[in-house]
């Protein structure tokens, strides 16, 4: 039986302009024309094309196919092996991609630990803003990325500071501050009430305990970026921390307060 190259083509699964492709790159044999000027196949023909689509489909590079048709028994066979072994790692990873995706609709549970989700969970159920509370995941996602093994030290201290009604205030109001204005007066008195906590804690705790140690300067920069982009009063509030004894948003650090005389204040 003789096959026009469209038979070829619906025989083997594919299309007549891969077939030509194939001629083209030399893994199939074109065969003379006949009389008419048409190509004419054989059975072996098909068996060979199923085979080169079946290669390429399987992501086999075409010039990794022209090999492979021209290898013996033995190593197409254990060629085949190697694709198989790599085509069931591919699909064991898009598994756990489609496992990840399917994890959307839980949120912030596909980028960050257990323990994080549950802290961001609790400044929800204190009533603290939904704003901030993304302002918070978004600064611990590249913490837990490039820290994770601190990542439970870090949420306890953070689940200890949440029992402080003074620092639960502070949340809530920082939540109203991001519809004032930045030269907003309120952002003053907000100021005065989180430099006196963060005092407090220090001086009860130590100042480590108001500080995220052991982060690298340029991820601090990067988590304050975050914040400050998210809520703009931010930006003002550090500067009149500042000048209350302590500066930075991701790291907390004391600092020698300017002059009275120096300190300003929104008219």
């Amino acid at each position: 039986m003789m096959l026009t190259i469209g038979e070829l083509a619906s025989y083997a699964g594919v299309t007549v302009r891969a077939v030509r492709h194939y001629h083209a790159k030399g893994l199939l044999p074109e065969p003379e024309r006949d009389h008419w000027g048409y190509r004419r196949y054989d059975a072996g023909a098909v068996v060979e094309l199923i085979r080169i689509r079946t290669l390429a489909g399987a992501g086999v590079p075409l010039a990794r196919v022209r090999e492979l048709l021209r290898a013996d028994e033995e190593e197409f066979a254990a060629a085949v092996a190697d694709i198989d072994r790599r085509l069931r790692a591919e699909i064991r990873q898009r598994q756990r991609s489609r496992e990840r995706i399917a994890r959307l609709a839980a949120g912030d549970q596909l980028v960050l630990p257990p323990e994080v989700v549950e802290f961001l969970d609790r400044l929800r159920a204190l009533g603290v803003d939904e704003r901030i509370v993304a302002v918070e995941r978004d600064g611990w996602i590249p913490l837990a990325a490039h820290s994770p093994g601190r990542v439970p030290e870090w949420v306890a201290r953070k689940r200890e500071q949440l029992a402080d009604p003074q620092l639960v205030d502070f949340y809530l109001t920082l939540g109203r501050a991001l519809d004032w204005s930045a030269e907003d007066p309120r952002l003053v008195e907000l100021a005065d009430r989180l430099a006196a906590s963060i005092t407090r804690m220090a001086e009860e705790q130590g100042e480590d305990y108001v500080d995220v140690v052991g982060v690298e300067a340029p991820l601090v920069r990067l988590m304050d970026d975050l914040a400050f982009d998210s809520a703009p009063p931010a930006r003002r509030l550090i500067g009149l921390l500042k000048e209350r004894g302590w500066t930075g948003w991701t790291r907390l650090e004391r600092v020698d307060p300017p002059p009275q005389g120096e300190v300003r204040r929104p008219q």
